[in-house]
């Protein structure tokens, strides 16, 4: 069935009126909205021309077509948008495309939450622009300790936003209510500490404090910044007392160096004479061990000889002159031979010096094992009266 067959009724419903043609509606909305701009004339039409009844409608439509799409906003990834209607907070939004309610009914706002700012206490760095071009700012550095010295310290902060409602809507001016926090937190923390401890070796520790303390103030007034490190780049004296504090200085490294040169000696001396005292002490404990095992060996060695004589007295008397004769006569070179013997003979006098020599250490070592072990005298004695 055709769509233009009159004899046929319209699919759609209807009249069975035939629908316009594409290029004729495109044709017959071009003329109309000429005609409202007043393009559409002819050669003998007057200058002045009515607006045409329906160029309102498509110029109204193509306004709030428009007005609609600028509704439509993108938030980056390190950003946070906050929509307002009239004024008022309505919601917070993330990274992404979104929509809101075109201007003047509602607007946003976009804030970096990832972005690190820096707040500098008693020093301003030059930056191009501004009226402070850098350098100390006496009215934030110097605060006094708790020995009520002077002291000219500077501090960098560095800080971000984290809670992006409080930030815009809680504090008037959040950034300068951090400079605020930071002095008063910095001189309540500096003043708790004496002079030298600031200078030194607590440096890390007060900044810790600073930044705590400094968090602490900020939760309570609600700013919603987050202070991420707190670092002190310098703190010295006033220049009015350096030169006078440099003498200090020197004294006290001066007196360091003396403590530990003293200390390096103690070191060095005390350790020899502790040595030497326990060295001299296991000494006397040795000699004391050896002359009461000398005594008592002696003593053990009588006893057993005297138990030998009993037993048999010519024979133990005849035995100890003989040892007795043996000790005297080992340590000299002359050698005894009897004269009834031939006196053309041949004595090997140098090996029988020789070999006398070496039993005689050997007996001094048997005597020295004697003394120190209780009991093998008796061994020893009985071994010589059985040879």
């Amino acid at each position: 069935m055709s769509w233009n067959d009159k004899n046929n009724q319209n699919p759609w419903g209807g009249s069975g009126q035939t629908p316009p043609e594409l290029d004729e509606v495109i044709k017959d909305f071009k003329n109309k909205f000429d005609g409202f701009f007043g393009g559409n004339k002819s050669p003998g039409s007057e200058t002045r021309q009515s607006i045409p009844r329906g160029g309102f409608k498509y110029v109204f439509i193509l306004i709030v077509l428009v007005w609609l799409l600028s509704g439509i906003y993108i938030i980056d990834p390190a950003e946070r948008g906050v929509v307002l209607r009239f004024g008022e907070f309505q919601e917070e939004t993330g990274q992404g495309p979104h929509w809101h309610l075109p201007f003047p009914i509602e607007n946003v706002s976009r804030v970096n939450v990832e972005q690190i700012r820096t707040a500098e206490i008693g020093y301003r760095n030059m930056v191009s622009g501004d009226r402070n071009f850098g350098g100390n700012v006496s009215s934030e550095s110097l605060m006094l300790t708790k020995d009520e010295n002077m002291i000219d310290a500077k501090f960098a902060v560095q800080y971000k936003i984290n809670v992006v409602q409080d930030y815009l809507f809680n504090v008037a001016n959040p950034d300068m209510t951090l400079r605020h926090v930071l002095e008063s937190a910095i001189r309540q923390v500096v003043g708790k500490n004496t002079m030298d401890y600031v200078l030194t070796e607590g440096r890390t520790d007060i900044a810790d404090k600073i930044k705590e303390r400094s968090q602490q103030l900020l939760d309570m007034y609600g700013t919603g910044l987050q202070i991420t490190t707190v670092n002190m780049q310098d703190a010295q004296p006033p220049e009015q007392v350096q030169d006078a504090f440099s003498d200090a200085v020197k004294a006290r490294e001066d007196k360091q160096r003396l403590i530990n040169e003293a200390q390096t000696y103690a070191n060095d001396i005390l350790p020899k004479s502790r040595g030497k005292a326990a060295r001299v002490l296991e000494e006397a404990r040795a000699y004391k061990s050896e002359v009461v095992s000398k005594s008592e060996g002696e003593a053990s060695r009588f006893g057993q000889i005297l138990a030998e004589y009993e037993k048999a007295p010519e024979v133990t008397q005849e035995r100890l002159f003989r040892e007795t004769m043996e000790s005297v006569f080992a340590s000299t070179s002359k050698v005894v031979v009897d004269s009834s013997a031939n006196s053309m003979m041949y004595l090997p006098l140098d090996k029988l010096i020789n070999t006398r020599q070496q039993n005689t250490q050997i007996v001094f070592k048997e005597s020295q094992q004697q003394g120190n072990n209780n009991g093998t005298n008796s061994s020893v004695l009985r071994s010589r009266e059985i040879r």
